[in-house]
């Protein structure tokens, strides 16, 4: 934007100058042009006066000659011609004469205004001596160029840097112009996009650039505090009732074992029921306190080595999926990636996907986890050979409360896209072949490569066995 206003005010003061000082230069060499012309002939008509007297009236030659003294001391060269186009006087200089000046004589004489030529660097010029009809002579001046090409160069020169100075004035004007209107909304576009991406408490700068943009500025000040405000709320609701709703299902479960411990078998058949019931809201409860924590994250990057934490986390969860039957492996391809993600994420965020896929995969069903350097990204993926999920369920498998599945509390998937976007990455959804279902990661790779991770990817607790 700043280049674009600069450039845009730079032409059209370049060309509102062009406009300007050429056709002024251009005027001012011709009016230097026509007064020097004037001026010569002005001296010309001096001397043709003189010539005249000697001419026409037969009188002595002395005046004459004084006067053509007087014109050579002043740098100008003339020359007396008679009726029949001889020369009867000139000055010590000969650019006045030649062939040039024998043409403009005859023209004189016979009562033509003919066109000065140059002749040696000297401009001519050429006037009656007496009577235009019949003049008794003819005086031919000629004087140097050199003056009037050193004003019309003058001219220019000054116009040139007239020009020049002007252009200078404007590029820095228009310069300045354009970063006291685009650097504010490059602030404010900055802080756009840190709001978006999950940092509430971000505000605009109100204190510079038009009028207009600190409006625009405050305007997004007051919409990002009430964003912040609607969110942290929200946030605050979700996690507050999670959190006060795990003691009375806490105790509501004892009592329903108290309870099963001494009824009878149709009786302990329903409270099992209930008990199952009270383990889902409890799922569910322990999702939305999991989904708060997520959305409340705002992560500051550290260096994480993939490899070591996906081993950690199949070597945590092996004997879980081995109770089930299920097959769970690691395939780094010697491949050790580090990626940059928020302490502790990575973890969460495979303890999550390894938990959903272990609960989906059947008996004697396989899941691999591996990983593989993709451009920019590290591609982890979670591969097992269950079931699948249709097309829709993958369409709303990342929102809340978005699983098809039985018994599933739809929070786990919400919550793996959470850690994953607000650390930069992607997640998606595919087909494996053969059947079943694969989670990949496209999570940002570190890219300092000498240093290491701080303190090391953060231990969460061995899940334990159900």
């Amino acid at each position: 934007m700043t280049r674009r206003i600069a450039w845009t005010l730079v032409v059209l003061t370049s060309v509102l100058l062009a406009l300007a000082v050429i056709p002024l230069a251009a005027s001012l060499t011709a009016r230097e042009r026509v007064s020097y012309r004037d001026s010569q002939r002005a001296a010309t008509r001096v001397v043709a006066a003189t010539a005249e007297e000697h001419l026409s009236d037969g009188g002595p030659a002395t005046a004459l000659r004084k006067e053509l003294a007087a014109t050579a001391r002043r740098g100008d060269c003339a020359a007396v011609y008679d009726a029949s186009a001889r020369l009867v006087a000139s000055t010590p200089c000969k650019a006045a004469t030649g062939k040039e000046a024998e043409e403009l004589v005859e023209d004189v004489l016979r009562g033509r205004e003919p066109e000065p030529p140059e002749n040696e660097g000297r401009l001519l010029a050429a006037e009656p001596a007496g009577d235009v009809r019949e003049p008794p002579g003819a005086v031919v001046l000629a004087r140097s160029a050199a003056p009037l090409d050193a004003r019309i160069a003058a001219i220019w020169g000054w116009s040139a840097a007239i020009g020049a100075a002007g252009l200078a004035a404007s590029v820095l004007l228009s310069v300045r112009l354009a970063r006291w209107v685009s650097r504010p909304l490059s602030t404010l576009d900055a802080s756009t996009r840190r709001l978006g991406e999950g940092t509430l408490h971000e505000r605009a700068d109100v204190g510079s650039g038009p009028p207009e943009v600190r409006r625009l500025a405050a305007t997004f000040n007051t919409m990002a505090a009430r964003t912040e405000a609607l969110v942290h709320g929200h946030r605050a609701v979700i996690a507050d009732v999670s959190h006060q709703l795990r003691t009375p299902l806490a105790a509501l479960r004892l009592r329903l074992d108290v309870l099963a411990a001494g009824a009878d078998d149709s009786t302990a058949a329903e409270l099992a029921g209930a008990q199952e019931e009270i383990s889902r809201l409890s799922r569910l409860v322990d999702g939305l306190l999991a989904v708060a924590r997520a959305e409340q994250a705002t992560p500051s990057a550290t260096a994480v080595r993939v490899d070591e934490v996906v081993a950690e986390r199949v070597a945590a969860w092996t004997p879980v999926a081995e109770e089930r039957g299920v097959r769970l492996s690691a395939d780094s391809g010697g491949t050790a990636l580090t990626v940059a993600s928020g302490n502790g994420h990575l973890e969460q965020i495979l303890d999550n996907l390894i938990a959903n896929a272990v609960e989906a995969v059947p008996h004697g069903g396989h899941i691999v986890l591996d990983h593989r350097a993709a451009g920019a990204t590290a591609a982890v993926r979670v591969r097992d050979d269950g079931p699948g999920m249709a097309a829709d369920a993958k369409a709303t498998a990342f929102r809340r409360f978005g699983s098809h599945k039985a018994g599933g509390t739809g929070l786990g998937l919400a919550v793996v896209h959470r850690l994953v976007t607000v650390n930069g990455g992607g997640v998606r959804l595919e087909d494996t072949p053969g059947g079943g279902l694969t989670v990949v990661l496209d999570l940002p790779l570190w890219l300092d490569r000498g240093r290491e991770p701080a303190g090391g990817p953060r231990s969460l607790p061995v899940p334990k066995k159900s």
